[in-house]
């Protein structure tokens, strides 16, 4: 059976979270060239998987979709093995709807928890998350192969990249940084102050600046773009994830908070100067083996959330107010130059 098993792995989002299980995916195809691959997400994350050429197909739900003829289809599949690399309320109903052989990882919250609220470190091993993911695949014998994450992308998201440089006037960049600003959480993100200063002063410095981000950022990167000048220019919620991807891959740096462009840039092969607050090595999301370097503050109150919040506990928010635009311009400069 293991010679051709049927696979199907479920991860339902988000950004980073799906694109970190592409080591796993990379890694399941090396050991069994035969098997069936199928991956299931939300219909939004599934560009992330598409052109994947490790999968065999990528299953979507859509937005309020029912999991009830969703998991009719995936019984009449007949997996062999269901790798539920999510362990949410919606994968546990999953579960029930489609008995077969299910198997979850560990996803520390425990260890989270106690981190957050005591500070004690009861982790031991940093075990990052894609590694974690392949717990789930315990029975199938792979390891990690020391990659990092894959993005595919298709010659029709880069040429869609290529059009919007055009239009925007940056199509002669020879140095391009990208900057992601956002995030869903505002703990998160670098002071809106230290983003104008950094993407000035790299305009200064000759370097054609890219904000990215989602709908949702469209204001804040294009006053960022602005104050920087002609040659700083917006793409937040401009493009889709796959011309996204395509427009990161031709930079010569990511600067990105603990977020989901942080891990689309490691995914295509673009270098991250990585800016944590909040969050901390342990949670498993540090760049995965991909050119990177991480800037944070060793304060007593970090971590203070697992995910970020709308503010910060002790209304200071040191963490990433420290980390001064003059600090990370030279480790920009390390990739960029």
């Amino acid at each position: 059976m293991l010679q051709t098993p049927r696979i199907l792995l479920v991860r339902f989002s988000s950004l980073g979270d799906v694109l970190l299980t592409t080591p796993l995916i990379r890694a399941l195809r090396a050991r069994y060239p035969a098997a069936t691959l199928t991956a299931l997400t939300k219909q939004a994350w599934a560009p992330l998987l598409t052109a994947n050429p490790h999968l065999d197909s990528v299953l979507a739900i859509a937005p309020g979709q029912s999991l009830v003829p969703l998991a009719r289809a995936l019984r009449a599949a007949r997996f062999t093995h269901l790798l539920d690399l999510h362990g949410s309320v919606r994968t546990r109903v999953l579960r029930l709807l489609v008995p077969g052989t299910w198997s979850g990882f560990n996803a520390r919250r425990r260890a989270r928890r106690i981190l957050i609220r005591s500070h004690q470190d009861t982790y031991g091993a940093t075990v990052p998350v894609p590694e974690r993911y392949f717990e789930a695949a315990r029975s199938l014998a792979v390891e990690p192969d020391q990659g990092a994450a894959e993005l595919f992308l298709s010659p029709a998201a880069e040429a869609r990249a290529e059009t919007w440089l055009s239009r925007v006037g940056l199509d002669d960049a020879a140095a391009l940084v990208v900057l992601a600003p956002g995030s869903a959480h505002a703990t998160k993100r670098w002071p809106v102050r230290h983003w104008r200063r950094l993407a000035s002063d790299l305009v200064r410095q000759g370097y054609a600046v890219v904000l990215i981000g989602g709908p949702a950022d469209r204001v804040l990167a294009a006053e960022i773009a602005t104050a920087a000048g002609r040659r700083a220019a917006s793409a937040a919620g401009d493009l889709d994830l796959q011309a996204g991807g395509a427009l990161v891959s031709r930079a010569r740096v990511c600067v990105s908070g603990d977020t989901g462009p942080m891990h689309l840039a490691t995914a295509v092969g673009t270098p991250v100067v990585a800016l944590f607050g909040p969050t901390v090595q342990q949670f498993g999301f540090f760049p995965y083996r991909a050119p990177a370097v991480v800037l944070e503050r060793e304060l007593a109150c970090r971590p203070c959330s697992g995910k970020g919040g709308g503010r910060c506990p002790l209304d200071h928010h040191r963490c990433l107010e420290e980390i001064l635009p003059e600090e990370v311009l030279p480790r920009i400069l390390e990739f960029a130059t």
